[in-house]
Parts: C-alpha cells; structure tokens; sequence
C-alpha cells in the first residue's frame, strides 16, 4: 500500500543514509521501521488481555494450588 507522511528532515537524513548503507530502498527501511514499532508495541495488547483475565478471574487462591507451590518453592535455590 502506499502512503504520505510527514517525516523530520534530521529522521529522513538518517534513514537515507541507513538505506544506503543497507543497500535497501527507502520502502523497505520505512516498513522494517514500522513493522519493529509495531511488534513492540503489539505486547502491549496482550497485556491488556491477560489483565482482564486476570480481574474476571479475581484474587482469591485455590487452597491446593498455594500448597502445591509452597512445596515447589521449597525446593528451589534462590
């Protein structure tokens, strides 16, 4: 898909001078740019699940569940 965007002349420099050296076409340095953005920012979201979950679920422990790991614990070195 192609697009129009504002960029800051010092970003553009850069990225012109890193496509160069990469040898890869300023397309293809923009949408790795974007892809990490995005990938980074993705985990986000993810949080954001596993906390409803979290909430619906609520605090309250299941008796065995903290025994079960009260002897795990037990054994491990810290």
């Amino acid at each position: 898909m192609k697009i129009a965007v504002s960029i800051p002349d010092p970003i553009f420099a850069e990225a012109e001078g890193l496509a160069k050296r990469l040898k890869l076409s300023r397309s293809k340095v923009y949408a790795r740019a974007l892809g990490e953005f995005v990938a980074n920012h993705s985990g986000d979201q993810i949080t954001e699940i596993a906390n409803a979950a979290a909430d619906r679920l609520g605090s309250e422990s299941d008796p065995f569940v903290r025994e079960s790991g009260r002897r795990v614990f037990k054994h491990v070195e810290w």
